[in-house]
């Protein structure tokens, strides 16, 4: 087998499962096989004992590999299924490119709810937004209520796949909001959440007045200015306008 490569980005746990999960894919790792003993791996990267538990404890709840007692761990068949693990929603920069993969999607959802919203529709979304809002005012995050609203965008669609893929997202359609301690973070964390709900204030105003075109862009530029929060976070001397 090739010497494995770590790349400078990323944990090392989140690259030495995306770099076994290559080669389960490309079949260098098939069936059967039995990867690489833990020390093997130690040795060869350069990394820790924890890193490569964590990564095969990743790789083994996710279905690619399973563990024998006193044999090792081998590999299994690669998952079929698009999925996306509560370890992913964990590292920052997976994130990150979930939400890429958001902003092609939502931007045409947004859009096809403007052209097909009914009445209801929009009071199922109206209902979500004003639950945001008064979470807000008790001091909470409005994620639950944040989410409510992405499906009830969905279902203004009248198209049961962007239903059920958005219902697949749940958690991972909102971006952690961490709680801040201090008045200068509490603050700073009262002004973050207030853009974002201008932002869905927006895109809700297009969905009421079936524009299309503006559901789309105030879609596009909601979930842009969230990747380009998330990146600044992910390297804070980067230079991003938010």
């Amino acid at each position: 087998m090739e010497a494995l490569k770590m790349p400078a980005r990323r944990s090392m746990a989140a690259d030495l499962v995306e770099l076994l999960r290559a080669r389960i894919r490309s079949g260098e790792l098939a069936r059967g096989d039995r990867l690489p003993p833990e020390r093997a791996l130690v040795a060869e990267l350069g990394i820790s004992r924890t890193v490569v538990r964590e990564a095969i404890a990743r790789l083994s709840a996710e279905g690619w590999v399973e563990a024998r007692q006193g044999s090792g761990v081998f590999v299994r068949s690669a998952p079929q299924a698009f999925q996306v693990s509560a370890t992913e929603l964990a590292d920052l920069e997976d994130v990150l490119r979930l939400l890429e993969l958001r902003i092609a999607i939502e931007t045409e959802m947004a859009g096809l709810a403007a052209e097909r919203r009914t009445e209801e529709d929009i009071n199922a979304i109206d209902n979500a937004v004003a639950a945001i809002e008064e979470d807000l005012r008790r001091g909470g995050d409005g994620v639950a209520a944040d989410i409510a609203m992405h499906n009830a965008i969905a279902h203004a669609t009248h198209n049961q796949y962007f239903v059920r893929i958005i219902e697949f997202l749940g958690a991972s359609l909102v971006p952690r909001r961490n709680v801040a301690t201090g008045e200068e973070q509490a603050a700073a964390r009262a002004a973050y959440l207030r853009t974002i709900q201008g932002e869905h204030r927006r895109l809700v105003e297009a969905i009421r007045k079936q524009d299309i075109g503006a559901a789309k862009r105030a879609a596009r530029m909601h979930l842009e200015r969230s990747l380009r929060r998330g990146r600044r976070r992910l390297d804070p001397a980067r230079s991003v306008d938010s």
